[in-house]
């Protein structure tokens, strides 16, 4: 008793398994409709194989829809879908269409095709910088080389000191450019005459904290800069406002397809392909170049921060069922 007990046991677990185990392949099947009690309503009989149709109303409304007429589906068996009666194997059509005598596809005025449309999708958002990239330079100038670099040195050692007590922590100081050149002068039929030195210390400066822009550019210049060569605006953590851009992108991919369905009388039937274009990077915004400081104490210098740009582009293939004409 024991061991017919383990055998049913066994072969119950076997069952179990391979009914868990479900398959989806697309296949095709060419066949009668016939009517049946499921609460589909309605098989496919191929070469006595009956196909249990899961998604007969969507194609009820279509005047050849009726029963023994000669079909057409492709789609996928769903072997793990349980019927009441088990009557034929469940069938999910993606497409459904009339046969004519000799078994090809029947073209008929109320009949639908299935086309393929492409579109593009475009969207351009705007996001606030999150990082200012500022560089400024401390240049002086003397008849020796020594003189103008030691005059260079004490200045941008205040310069720095300035910098690093104005932006505070979190924000990176570093020298970006440093130069020591001969000044020339040129007369005509003559060889250049070395007049003097040029002495430039340049130190880039990188804060997240835009209101202190204005404040850094200040600071430098009081204790001694003279020279802002740049500054830069830009978006370092992207991801957010890229996400959207290709959000809004898809959607507007989407739409145009459904756009095009709508004009043709039919619709989207399903998504083939979506593929992400390109994507471009938001440009900094420069502000325009400050060549000469104020040395003295006034008003804060005003700086206005501005917006960027994002734009992503799509492109998506859809398949658009229509009505043949």
């Amino acid at each position: 008793m024991r061991k017919k007990f383990i055998t049913i046991f066994g072969a119950l677990t076997l069952l179990t398994v391979l009914t868990g185990q479900t398959f989806a392949a697309e296949i095709t099947v060419r066949g009668r409709l016939q009517k049946t009690v499921e609460a589909g309503g309605w098989v496919i009989v191929a070469d006595n194989q009956k196909y249990l149709l899961l998604n007969a109303q969507r194609y009820e409304n279509e005047r050849w829809f009726t029963a023994t007429s000669e079909v057409e589906a492709v789609g996928e068996t769903k072997t793990d879908v349980v019927t009441i009666y088990m009557e034929g194997t469940p069938f999910e059509a993606r497409t459904l269409r009339p046969l004519a005598e000799n078994g090809s596809a029947a073209i008929q005025s109320d009949s639908r095709t299935l086309t393929k449309v492409l579109v593009t999708g475009d969207s351009i958002i705007q996001a606030q910088p999150d990082t200012a990239v500022l560089t400024i330079s401390v240049v002086t100038q003397a008849r020796a080389a020594l003189d103008a670099q030691q005059q260079n040195a004490n200045k941008s050692d205040a310069v720095v000191r300035a910098l690093k007590a104005a932006v505070g922590t979190g924000a990176e100081i570093k020298t970006s450019v440093y130069s020591l050149q001969p000044q020339r002068v040129y007369k005509e039929n003559q060889p250049p005459t070395i007049v003097g030195y040029e002495a430039r210390n340049s130190v880039t400066i990188t804060l997240a904290d835009l209101t202190k822009v204005g404040a850094v550019i200040d600071a430098a210049s009081q204790a001694g800069a003279n020279d802002v060569a740049g500054i830069a605006f830009t978006l370092r953590k992207d991801r957010p406002a890229r996400d959207q851009a290709l959000a809004e992108a898809t959607r507007e991919a989407v739409s145009k397809a459904q756009v095009i369905a709508g004009a043709l009388g039919g619709r989207v039937v399903r998504i083939i392909e979506v593929q992400e274009e390109g994507f471009e990077r938001p440009r900094p915004i420069y502000a325009d170049q400050i060549q000469t400081m104020r040395a003295g104490v006034g008003a804060p210098t005003p700086i206005e921060v501005g917006t960027l740009d994002i734009t992503s582009r799509v492109q998506l293939i859809a398949e658009v069922e229509v009505s043949a004409r």
